[in-house]
């Protein structure tokens, strides 16, 4: 009787139960009327166990991280950037839109902040020079789907929670993911600039800008020292070189005058915008720069982010009082406290998963369909992507990850090539019709309909299908970052193609 756990959790969805209680009723009353009262003891001392992980200290972190950089102004920072970098091409404004969300996932993580910080900021803006409400909703709607793919990812985190997979490996292998999402959005709006007379623009940069001593200094070292750094990789690559201190500070002079010509290159306003992006850019840095050289945890590397964003914050823009940190701390905790309750729910409902044999029933019933792995992938992406219009990433990780993962694993897809496909799939679906819930946040932050956002949403969501199909059938597209990195373990003497596509067992 305890296989009708799911058939029940679904209809619980669906007549409006929030999905924490529907996650723990379904199993509770199932666990009654099967007579095994027994178990409901496990089932709770799962709800609190699921949320006591170290590993999961680094969700409330990265989140909490996002909102000190939110409210201290980043959001108008990334996105003058990205006029100053992208407005003069046609649609100029929608491609500055994708942009500041590749940028913004870097600090963020979320799906749902993107649509939230930059839609306010940028769909009045893009209505103003002319586009479509509906239009300006889609794009913000599509494109903050990159935030939980590039790193730093909630849903990441999660899934190598459950999974027991490398945070790190995770987070290397959504980079190129990530990107070409975006790239491919980016596309499709030149695509669509001339057939939609999107409106032109010109290079938008706000005269008259000005910064603080502080903040000068701050990014002129930043910036040198990131370059010098992108050099001494580049230099440690080459066969016989062995790096070290002397190599790297040799590497700050090339850097400096590199800088310098370019300086003279722009513009006085130009240069003073580029300066102003440095600092909140310096946040994702850290934390991949920390997790690939050993120095950190992803988790430390939250804790990090943090302290970081607050130094920024506080010290070098000066945009936040105490005052604010109150509320920042506030909205932060609540948002931790919806999530960690979800993983918690999440987890103790895979107890009745376990002892309802779904995970051996469903495997048969998969292997059943074919034995060509690649149709297989393909009815799994199909399956995962309606999954994610009815139902959150994160959720829907604890619950299907642990029945699909070891079925495509003995498949010969890589743990880590699998984690990606399931975490695009269910992130494209927070964007899908009818239920994708940042189609809802942009309906709120544009007063637009959800319906007519859904229809003008379709072409953008056609790019990121093919982006899944892409990522699904072409495992180095995911995998070669984690590769070179060696956070992907593979047996001695194991040649690339073999580690990043295994052998079935």
């Amino acid at each position: 009787m305890l296989i009708w756990f799911l058939p029940v959790f679904l209809v619980l969805i669906l007549i409006g139960l929030p999905v924490v209680f529907a996650l723990l009723a379904a199993p509770f009353g199932l666990l009654v009327m099967d007579d095994q009262s027994r178990q409901l003891s496990v089932l709770y001392r799962n709800l609190y166990n699921g949320m006591d992980s170290f590993p999961l200290m680094a969700l409330p972190f990265f989140m909490l991280a996002g909102e000190i950089m939110n409210r201290g102004g980043i959001t108008i920072r990334l996105v003058e950037f990205s006029q100053a970098i992208m407005g003069h091409l046609r649609g100029g404004l929608a491609q500055v839109n994708i942009l500041s969300s590749i940028l913004f996932a870097g600090l963020s993580g979320s799906a749902v902040a993107d649509t939230s910080a930059l839609g306010s900021t940028l769909i009045p803006a893009m209505e103003k020079n002319g586009y479509s409400r509906r239009f300006a909703a889609a794009i913000t709607a599509a494109s903050s789907v990159i935030g939980p793919i590039i790193p730093p990812s909630g849903i990441m985190i999660i899934y190598a929670y459950v999974m027991g997979e490398s945070v790190a490996a995770l987070f290397l292998a959504g980079i190129v993911p990530g990107i070409l999402v975006g790239v491919g959005l980016m596309v499709m709006v030149r695509l669509m600039a001339d057939r939609y007379d999107l409106p032109k623009a010109e290079r938008i940069v706000t005269p008259g800008q000005t910064i603080s001593t502080t903040e000068y200094w701050v990014s002129l070292i930043l910036v040198r020292i990131n370059l010098a750094g992108l050099f001494y990789a580049v230099a440690a690559a080459i066969p016989g070189n062995s790096g070290g201190w002397a190599v790297y500070l040799a590497m700050l002079v090339p850097a400096h005058f590199l800088l310098m010509y370019w300086r003279r290159q722009v513009s006085h306003d130009f240069r003073i915008v580029c300066k102003k992006a440095v600092a909140p850019l310096q946040t994702p840095i850290i934390i991949l720069g920390g997790i690939l050289i050993g120095v950190m945890t992803p988790t430390e590397a939250s804790a990090v982010a943090v302290a970081y964003a607050l130094v920024v914050s506080f010290l070098v823009l000066r945009s936040m009082t105490l005052k604010d940190l109150y509320e920042v701390l506030a909205r932060s905790a609540l948002s931790t406290s919806a999530v960690l309750l979800l993983v918690g729910a999440a987890v103790a409902f895979k107890t009745v998963v376990s002892l309802s044999h779904a995970p051996q029933i469903l495997t048969e019933i998969i292997l059943g369909l074919s034995e060509n792995p690649l149709i297989l992938l393909f009815l799994i992406n199909i399956l995962l992507f309606i999954v994610g219009m009815f139902l959150d990433a994160g959720p829907a990780i604890i619950i299907l990850g642990p029945i699909l993962g070891p079925i495509f694993v003995e498949l010969g897809v890589h743990p880590v090539h699998f984690a990606i496909i399931m975490s695009v799939n269910l992130t494209v679906g927070l964007a899908t019709p009818p239920m994708g819930l940042v189609l809802f946040v942009a309906s709120t932050v544009s007063r637009e309909r959800v319906e007519t956002i859904a229809r003008a949403i379709l072409p953008f969501l056609a790019v990121e299908i093919l982006v899944i199909f892409l990522i699904t059938y072409v495992p180095p597209i995911s995998m070669t970052v984690p590769y070179l990195t060696d956070f992907i373990r593979c047996p001695p003497d194991t040649g690339y193609l073999a580690c990043i596509s295994p052998e079935p067992r």
